[in-house]
C-alpha cells in the first residue's frame, strides 16, 4: 500500500469519526450537521499536513471530483427511492411546479443577476452566459435534510402538508440543477465552432438517455433484487442493490447518457414499485447516503482554502441575499392557486437552504479546465455556510413569528 493511500485512509477514517460525532451533537443542539462538518473540513489544511508527511496534498481536486460524483449518485438515488408518490400525492402538483418551473425560474433570475453585475469580485473572471448559468444552476436546488432537521422541534405543530411540500420539493429539484449545470459546462468546454443549438441537443440527448435507462433499470431492478429464498439474509440486499446501481450508472455513462440522472430515475421507479419492499431498501441505503453526504462536505472543506472563502465572502453574501429575494418571488409566482396561505408561503420561501448538490457541482466545475472553475468551490462554500448560519439559526423563530407554531 502506498504512503499516500495509507495517509488518505487514516485521515478520512479519523475525519469521518469526528464528523459522525459532530452530526450527533448538531442534532441535539438543533443546528444543521453539515455546518459543523463543512467547518471541520475547512479547518484541515490539505497541503500543510500532507507535506509534513512527505506527500504533496491529502486530496487533489480531481480526486475530490471523483469522490463527489460517486457520492452524488448515492444521494440522488436515495432521494428518488424515498419519494413515495402516494404519500406526497396531496402536494405532488405544487412540489413538481416548484422543482421544475420554480428551479428553472430561480436559475434564470440568478443567471441574469450575474450577467448584470458584469464581474465576479475577488476574481479575474468576466461573467459570460456559461458561468452565469452554472452559478444559477448550482444554487437553484434545496436541501431537505438540512431544512427538516432544523424544523424537527416543530414537527408536531407545523402543518403536515407544509413539511411534505418542503421534503418532496427538495427531492425533486436536484435533477433540474444537474441538467442546467451540465448544459453550462458543455457550453463552456465546447469547441469554438459548436453552436449553442448543437450543445443543447447534445446535453438533451445525454439526459434523455439517462432518463430512459434509469426508467428501464428501475423497472427491472425488482426482478434482480427479489430473493428466491424468503429466509435468505436481508444483509445481502444492500450489496445487491448497490451492485445494480453501479451497473446502471456505469452502463449509462458508457452509452453516452447521464449516470447521475439515471440513478435518480431508477430510485424513483424502484421506490414506487409494488414488487419491492421500499422500507427495507431505504434502511439498506441509509448508511450509504449518510456516508456520501459526509464525504461531500469533507471534500469541499479539504479542497477549499479558508482565505479563498474570505476573499469571496462579499460576492457570496450578494448571491445569498439575491437568493432570498429570488426564492420569495419564485414561490409567490409558482404557488398561485395552490391553497397555501401567505404565512406558509413565506416560510417555504425562507426554507430554501442549500446543501449537497451545490457542493458536488462546484467541485465538478473546479476539476474541469474552464477558466472560472477554481472560483466555484469557495463561492459555493460561502453561500452554503451563510445560508446554514443565517437562515438555519432563524428558521424556527421565523416559523413561530409567522404564527405557524406556538412556542414550547
Amino acid at each position: 500500500m502506498s504512503l499516500h493511500l495509507a495517509l488518505l485512509l487514516s485521515v478520512f477514517g479519523a475525519l469521518l469519526l469526528v464528523a459522525v460525532r459532530l452530526d450527533v451533537i448538531a442534532a441535539r443542539r438543533r443546528i444543521p450537521g453539515i455546518l459543523l462538518v463543512l467547518l471541520l473540513g475547512l479547518f484541515i489544511r490539505n497541503d500543510t499536513y500532507a507535506q509534513s508527511l512527505g506527500v504533496q496534498q491529502l486530496l487533489s481536486l480531481h480526486q475530490a471530483e471523483q469522490l463527489t460524483q460517486i457520492a452524488l449518485v448515492l444521494v440522488l438515488f436515495f432521494g428518488g427511492l424515498t419519494t413515495n408518490w402516494h404519500e406526497i400525492s396531496p402536494v405532488l402538483r405544487p412540489s413538481l411546479r416548484l422543482a421544475t418551473f420554480g428551479s428553472l425560474l430561480s436559475a434564470v433570475l440568478i443567471t441574469g443577476l450575474v450577467l448584470l453585475l458584469g464581474a465576479l469580485p475577488a476574481t479575474t473572471v468576466t461573467p459570460d452566459l456559461p458561468v452565469a448559468l452554472f452559478i444559477g444552476a448550482m444554487l437553484c436546488s434545496t436541501d431537505a435534510s438540512a431544512v427538516l432537521s432544523l424544523l424537527r422541534p416543530l414537527a408536531g405543530v407545523l402543518p403536515r402538508r407544509l413539511l411534505d411540500l418542503l421534503e418532496s420539493e427538495s427531492s425533486l429539484n436536484d435533477p433540474m440543477a444537474v441538467v442546467l449545470a451540465g448544459l453550462a459546462l458543455a457550453m463552456a468546454t465546447g469547441t469554438a465552432e459548436a453552436s449553442p443549438t448543437h450543445l443543447l441537443v447534445e446535453v438533451l440527448r445525454e439526459f434523455l438517455i439517462g432518463i430512459l435507462l434509469g426508467f428501464l433499470g428501475g423497472s427491472l431492478a425488482p426482478a434482480l433484487l427479489r430473493s428466491r429464498h424468503p429466509t435468505g439474509p436481508q444483509s445481502l440486499l444492500a450489496v445487491a442493490s448497490l451492485a445494480v446501481l453501479m451497473l446502471l450508472v456505469g452502463g449509462t455513462e458508457l452509452l453516452g447518457g447521464s449516470g447521475i440522472l439515471a440513478a435518480y430515475i431508477a430510485g424513483l421507479v424502484l421506490g414506487n414499485s409494488e414488487a419491492c419492499d421500499r422500507a427495507v431498501l431505504e434502511e439498506a441505503h441509509a448508511g450509504f447516503v449518510k456516508l456520501a453526504e459526509l464525504l461531500l462536505f469533507l471534500c469541499l472543506g479539504l479542497v477549499v482554502r479558508p482565505e479563498d472563502v474570505v476573499a469571496l465572502i462579499g460576492w457570496a453574501l450578494t448571491l445569498f441575499l439575491a437568493l432570498l429575494l429570488v426564492r420569495w418571488l419564485m414561490v409567490e409566482v409558482v404557488l398561485i392557486g395552490c391553497g397555501f396561505p401567505r404565512a406558509e408561503r413565506w416560510l417555504i420561501s425562507f426554507s430554501g437552504l442549500r446543501g449537497a448538490v451545490p457542493i458536488a457541482l462546484a467541485i465538478q466545475a473546479g476539476a474541469t479546465d474552464v477558466p472560472w472553475g477554481d472560483a466555484m468551490p469557495p463561492l459555493a462554500l460561502g453561500v452554503v455556510l451563510l445560508g446554514l448560519v443565517l437562515q438555519g439559526v432563524s428558521l424556527v423563530p421565523v416559523a413561530r413569528r409567522l404564527g405557524l407554531a406556538s412556542p414550547h
